[in-house]
């Protein structure tokens, strides 16, 4: 079992990394948090796959346990579903001295979180990431919100969980997309902070088969990126921006496409193709280093260029942006592959390159 420590300001937790590591967890939660009265929160796909067994071995193992299940996808990610989650713990009287589990992707991680860190005014939570994505980043550095119209994670706090329980056999269930999806957080980490990463997952053929057996090692070494960064800059007003490379575009196009369209890891992908690709431009990313990201990205099956849509509505949607401090935008960037870098520019300037590329970077309908 690989295990990493997160040395956050109000506490430390641990990050267990193990396949079939869930096969394990009703004893370990037995001996860890028995006497804590458990909410278990989840999303229709993954309690029918695996939500429904493990609350029933809980319940065997003593515990006593709430179910909230809520419409999977990233249009539940709302005050809406956080109110019922909320109701749902009031009227089953839960108190501090219990605890939520977050069971399921990076919407349910950021629900449970949210509600954990707002309910009573604190409660204890547990991560559980069945996604390539929530393992390798979401679960990851306490960061839990919701979205609005207006845009992504506007409503949120920093909430570290108790510890997160990560089985990569989870994967096995999971879509060739939704596997790409996480792909992208996990290139990302690699293009920012660890060249031979990158350079692992960019040599030989890709197979998805054959990542198989490097799981364990491959969400190890980018949840160990990510640990670095997060202990570094926990409340994100410096270096912990670098992970957002690719976020400021990708959250927008999420935004004008009513998070109906495009995943998030394929919005950010798109979102560090493009950025390389201005920075390239603006001789601040070594000459060649868009490509290499995008033969990356594709390698994993994931988009590079923009669908089709309002460049205005796109451009608007970044001005919207939780990352735009009184008119300026700190971006991230690479200067080489594994070199990650962060720049402030203004909304103008920033609207002027970005309109630069679009034309040449928007995929034909």
């Amino acid at each position: 079992m690989e295990k990493l420590i997160v040395a956050a300001r109000d506490k430390n937790y641990e990050i267990a990394i193990k396949t079939g590591l869930s096969k394990e967890l009703p004893a370990i939660f037995k001996e860890k948090y028995f006497g804590k009265r458990l909410a278990i929160v989840t999303d229709s796909n993954v309690y029918p796959l695996y939500g429904k067994e493990f609350l029933e071995k809980l319940k065997k193992e003593g515990f006593e346990v709430e179910l909230i299940v809520f419409q999977a996808g990233e249009q539940s990610k709302n005050l809406s579903t956080l109110e019922s989650i909320y109701t749902k713990l009031a009227d089953s009287a839960f108190t501090r001295s219990d605890a939520i589990v977050a069971f399921g992707g990076g919407v349910v991680g950021d629900m449970a979180g949210l509600a954990a860190a707002t309910f009573l005014r604190g409660l204890g939570y547990i991560q559980i990431p069945t996604t390539l994505l929530a393992m390798v980043d979401s679960s990851i550095g306490g960061k839990v919100a919701v979205d609005m119209p207006q845009g992504k994670n506007l409503i949120g706090a920093f909430y570290q969980p108790d510890a997160v329980f990560t089985d990569p056999k989870f994967l096995e269930t999971l879509s060739g997309s939704q596997f790409s999806n996480g792909m992208a957080e996990l290139l990302k980490h690699g293009f920012i902070r660890d060249a031979d990463l990158y350079n692992v997952l960019v040599s030989g053929d890709f197979n998805r088969n054959d990542l198989k057996h490097k799981m364990d090692e491959l969400i190890y070494n980018s949840c160990l990126i990510k640990r670095d960064v997060v202990e570094e800059d926990e409340f994100d007003n410096g270096v912990r921006q670098v992970l957002n490379f690719g976020h400021t575009i990708g959250h927008a196009i999420e935004r004008v496409q009513n998070y109906s369209g495009l995943s998030h890891g394929e919005a950010v992908s798109i979102g560090m193709a493009l950025i390389t690709e201005m920075t390239e431009k603006m001789e601040l990313t070594r000459k060649g280093e868009t490509e290499k990201i995008k033969l990356a990205l594709k390698k994993y099956g994931l988009p590079v260029k923009l669908p089709s849509l309002n460049t205005n509505d796109l451009v608007k949607a970044i001005a919207l942006d939780k990352k735009n401090r009184s008119g300026k935008f700190t971006i991230a960037y690479i200067e080489e592959i594994g070199s990650g870098k962060l720049i402030d520019m203004n909304l103008t300037e920033l609207e002027g390159k970005i309109h630069e590329i679009l034309k040449d970077h928007i995929e034909a309908p």
